[in-house]
């Protein structure tokens, strides 16, 4: 017998060895304190399907759709099935999943005689998708050599899939089947179809928008969102992707095995820098305009998207052009430590925008607007206290104020500022690379591998801390700083093409650092693994005013 002890109910129970997940979670459930059906679990804060047999005695934390790792599960299953439906309604059609959007995620078919997908046939993939559900057929995975994983998958006809694996270093690999139908996914999925019961299926712009469950609410559907600017930065990335022949992990792992690592960072960095330019020239023009030129840039974007050293390299550009930028942070009008707001677990909310000073900020925007010298004040994050170190500032002609914050878009921040005189910009890290045509790569994982080498390199934080502190981030972000992101007058891609494979090199040791029994060993495994499938590449060839340097040291720029 084995006794596991299940962290949703605090209790213990009893179990033959080799019991299944889905069988203890009958034991357990009907002392769970919520009603949602769970999908998945983590095993000694592992990540496993409902399938996985145990052994041996342990902890065991059922998930639903609310938890990252749960919602994960059941977006690999759906993706399963949409792929499935769609080679059974579309012979010879390929599907790529290509990235979220809208609150869902943007699915484009290429038929085989190249004709546009219409509405008929996404109507017709989504009744056969209910017939899958209805009828629950079970997702079946198995183990194999990676060798005859490759075989299979070239036989099928799968070149994403057979690039990928060529270029792993796994000696076994996993693979499902739903029916007759094979495919790979890199992680767990529900036992059987009849789970995903909630998601709706829409004709988006060429393809189609796969609508999934909202996390904060499971039995309904996440709120469908119009996000046209977002959309067309992906396609851009994405179309530069395909004509370098840069589609998938597979491709970008194959080139850097090549030898073009070189070559790849290059254009990377160029490609960034020719975006800069050209929002530094359009800023340009608009302060030259003899009707409400541009006076004040809003420079925002979530945790970790390098907004630091985009301010910097901007301001460079800026000079390129004859303006005299000046700038500070929104940071520095902090309110002092003790007026600052609290989250509901008594904890400093430092994302909150009454965080900010605005009343203060928008005092000395005005007065700099209106020719006066400001001294700027300065936050000690170390005493919690606002501190004024003789930094004064007055626009001159040909000046223009860079505003840089995680609240430079809210409109509650300058409402007394003219928004023709204003220039909005919102940075992001959108990665348009995929795994393979069936497996994209969240976006948020750019950020949060960014985040733990930064913080544990300048000893801020440990491994452990920053993961932790990560849910609290993502949920300060969906309030604070994305709703206000297609208000921007212009967006930033800042994900880098090898970002991945030079991260590698930094992100494996110190994930290691994370003990297997603290609950953020669980992300950490997840990000290991995923970090493998990139051949790693040294950063030595990274520019020093790289956005990448912010993140992994060696930078130019202050910051």
């Amino acid at each position: 017998m084995i006794k596991v002890f299940c962290k949703n109910t605090g209790t213990s129970k009893e179990f033959s060895e080799g019991v299944y997940l889905f069988e203890i979670l009958e034991q357990f459930q009907s002392q769970f304190p919520h009603p949602y059906q769970i999908v998945s679990a983590k095993v000694n804060n592992v990540s496993q399907g409902l399938r996985y047999k145990a052994y041996n005695s342990n902890t065991v934390e059922f998930l639903d759709v609310r938890s990252s790792s749960g919602m994960r599960v059941y977006f690999r299953s759906l993706c399963f099935l949409l792929c499935k439906a769609t080679r059974d309604v579309i012979p010879g059609g390929r599907i790529y999943l290509e990235h979220p959007i809208a609150g869902g995620y943007y699915c484009n078919v290429r038929k085989k005689g190249r004709e546009k997908l219409s509405d008929e046939d996404v109507a017709r993939i989504k009744v056969r998708m209910r017939e899958i559900v209805a009828q629950d057929i079970q997702f079946h995975r198995h183990d194999a050599p990676t060798e005859e994983v490759i075989k299979l998958f070239a036989k099928l006809g799968y070149d994403d899939k057979v690039k990928l694996f060529t270029t792993s270093e796994e000696v076994y690999t996993e693979y499902y089947t739903l029916d007759d139908f094979a495919d790979y996914y890199y992680g767990r999925l529900v036992p059987s179809a009849g789970y995903l019961k909630l998601w709706e299926l829409d004709h988006y712009h060429e393809g189609m928008l796969l609508r999934l469950p909202d996390r904060h609410n499971p039995e309904r559907l996440a709120p469908r969102i119009s996000q046209p600017k977002t959309f067309n930065v992906f396609t851009e990335n994405l179309r530069w992707n395909i004509i370098m022949g840069l589609g998938n992990v597979g491709d970008v792992n194959h080139a850097c095995q090549s030898g073009h690592a070189s070559e790849l960072i290059q254009v990377a960095e160029a490609l960034q820098e020719k975006k800069i330019v050209q929002i530094a020239e359009t800023i340009a023009r608009r302060t030259r305009r003899r009707e409400n030129p541009c006076r004040v840039v809003l420079i925002t974007g979530p945790s970790s998207s390098g907004k630091t050293t985009f301010c910097q390299r901007l301001s460079v550009q800026l000079k390129a052009c004859g303006l005299k930028p000046l700038s500070f942070s929104t940071d520095d009008y902090f309110v002092n430590r003790v007026d600052t707001p609290l989250l509901p677990n008594g904890q400093y909310d430092f994302d909150n925008f009454e965080t900010v000073d605005h009343a203060y900020l928008e005092s000395d925007v005005n007065k700099l607007l209106s020719g006066e010298t400001v001294e700027v004040p300065s936050y000690n994050f170390v005493t919690g206290m606002r501190e004024y170190k003789g930094n004064r500032m007055r626009l001159s002609r040909g000046s223009v104020l860079l505003i840089e914050g995680i609240h430079a878009l809210n409109p509650a921040l300058l409402p007394s500022v003219d928004d023709s005189c204003k220039y909005r910009v919102f940075i992001n890290t959108l990665t348009s690379t995929s795994l393979d045509n069936h497996n994209s790569i969240p976006t948020s994982d750019n950020r949060l591998l960014r985040r733990i080498v930064r913080d544990y390199n300048k000893g801020a934080f440990t491994a452990v801390e920053t993961i932790s502190q990560w849910p609290n981030v993502c949920e300060a972000e969906e309030k604070w700083i994305l709703p206000y992101q297609e208000q921007a007058d212009v967006m930033f891609n800042s994900a880098y093409l090898l970002e991945f494979a030079v991260m590698r090199n930094h992100a494996e040791q110190i994930l290691r650092t994370v003990p297997k029994n603290k609950p953020e060993y669980s992300e950490a495994h997840r990000l290991l693994k995923f970090i493998r499938y990139f051949t790693p590449v040294s950063d030595k060839e990274i520019p020093p005013t790289s956005l990448l340097r912010e993140f992994v040291g060696g930078s130019s720029f202050k910051l």
